[in-house]
């Protein structure tokens, strides 16, 4: 396949993000019909619609690329280049009314992320970047902090609600929480990214996540000058920790994500 032109593929990304983020933000109020419901997340028809939406438009400049995404996936996502698509990151803050979740897109190519966008359209703010270049939010560059005391520092955690994980990541957070200056469980992995790539916050962690939450994240993240962690974790899962790069050992990520 010939290479695909990341700026090319970056206004894909943009447009079908904003498609779906005014999607998603005009049935913000409305009845949401839900394909099924799990102990700990909810599955909405929107989740699904918002997808296709992506999809069409992502095929209009880019057909033989195939997309893996939350919702489901077309073509061959073994290929050189995959879509990798969470059409609504936060869709349990959605649901219940909380203006808390975005639209996540990545482009990967060997699997590793050379495009990102995830835009939030409560906020229409929209972070983007391409390989080797600056992380952007709203078109201006942007940096992660430059905190380097734990307890200067606010750090978000999210955890997957599995018995072993809960045993895992609770003494950790009980430990973070005494020294960091603040803890936050904000329910959107692909904002919590983009607000460690902003200086919003100094960290985000969690145990067990899919790559459709971070693999647009973990770019902005990196490109803004921060660090991304990841490790393969049961069932196809990641563990993960981004930080601003100056919080490792204080963090104590080998033994929190093992």
């Amino acid at each position: 396949m010939k290479p695909v032109s990341l700026n090319s593929a970056l206004a894909a990304a943009v447009k079908a993000a904003r498609v779906a983020g005014k999607v998603i933000h005009a049935n913000w109020h409305k009845p949401k019909r839900v394909n099924s419901a799990e102990a700990h997340d909810i599955k909405l028809e929107l989740d699904v619609r918002c997808q296709l939406l992506i999809e069409k438009i992502l095929a209009g400049s880019f057909p033989q690329i195939p997309v893996l995404g939350e919702e489901g996936s077309t073509g061959d996502t073994a290929a050189e280049y995959r879509w990798v698509i969470d059409p609504i990151d936060g869709t349990v803050n959605y649901f219940f009314g909380m203006p808390h979740a975005a639209v996540s897109i990545a482009l990967e190519h060997k699997q590793k992320s050379v495009v990102a966008v995830i835009y939030d359209p409560f906020t229409d703010e929209i972070w983007t970047t391409t390989k080797g270049a600056p992380t952007r939010l709203n078109g201006k560059i942007i940096r992660v902090s430059q905190r380097t005391r734990l307890n200067d520092c606010i750090i978000a955690m999210g955890f997957s609600k599995s018995r072993d994980n809960l045993q895992k990541s609770l003494p950790h957070l009980i430990r973070i929480s005494k020294q960091a200056k603040k803890i936050r469980i904000m329910g959107s992995a692909a904002l919590e990214l983009a607000y460690v790539a902003s200086g919003r916050l100094d960290a985000y962690i969690e145990r067990t996540i899919n790559l459709w939450d971070v693999a647009a994240g973990s770019l902005l993240v990196e490109n803004a000058g921060g660090e991304f962690y990841v490790l393969p974790a049961p069932n196809g899962k990641l563990r993960m920790c981004a930080d601003n790069g100056k919080l490792r050992k204080q963090l104590k990520i080998g033994s929190l994500l093992k």
